[in-house]
């Protein structure tokens, strides 16, 4: 294979491997965030074992609970159509690869994985988004929580 091959290949490449770059730091991001929905998931379990079952304060621990849940499924969600998405941009750079190789028609089977990756990607941008939203409604939680605690009079 001449030289010139291997250069046509690598600059077929280059954009799909920017994507790559691309999806990286978002599942970076997602991930970090999964990492703190769990870490705060964690700490609200740790608070209701040694709470009072009855105690308001539990009830509400109980529904930060539930939408910290909610939150990590949508972030796992996210992370999986994003993992998704860069295994359908290395099945692009792989068939462009091979297609250059055995000299068969230029993005015949590139084109269909490339826009699989593109649909990954959006799903996956989709759902970091809900749980964006999920996070500050769970955050509008904690501001009922404490702004309940400071309206009680003290003894």
């Amino acid at each position: 294979m001449p030289s010139s091959s291997v250069v046509q290949i690598l600059t077929g490449s280059i954009a799909p491997v920017i994507v790559i770059s691309g999806i990286g730091l978002l599942l970076l991001s997602i991930t970090n965030r999964y990492g703190r929905t769990l870490d705060r998931a964690r700490v609200l379990l740790k608070e209701l074992e040694h709470g009072d079952p009855a105690d308001v304060q539990a009830m509400r621990h109980e529904e930060q609970l539930e939408r910290t849940y909610q939150r990590a499924r949508i972030l796992r969600s996210s992370m999986t159509f994003a993992s998704a998405s860069i295994f359908f941009v290395s099945l692009t750079i792989l068939t462009i690869f091979v297609e250059y190789v055995l000299s068969m028609q230029r993005d015949y089977l590139a084109v269909p994985f490339f826009a699989l990756c593109l649909v990954c990607l959006v799903i996956s941008i989709y759902h970091s988004i809900r749980d964006i939203t999920l996070s500050l409604g769970a955050l509008e939680l904690e501001i009922e929580s404490v702004k309940g605690r400071m309206a009680k009079p003290k003894p």
